[in-house]
């Protein structure tokens, strides 16, 4: 039971700090608007141009 009960608590702590390492990373990017849409305008141009 102890081996099982560590591996569960490791697993909870790795989870734990990829969360939080992602939540960081999403909260301290430096961005603005024009970057994410001048990013997302292929996209765009395509989906229109195959309709």
């Amino acid at each position: 039971m102890k081996f099982e009960t560590l591996m569960l608590h490791s697993l909870f702590a790795a989870c734990l700090l990829i969360c939080v390492l992602t939540l960081g990373a999403m909260l301290t990017t430096q961005t603005t608007v024009s970057n994410v849409a001048a990013s997302h305008a292929p996209a765009a141009v395509s989906a229109n141009s195959a309709s």
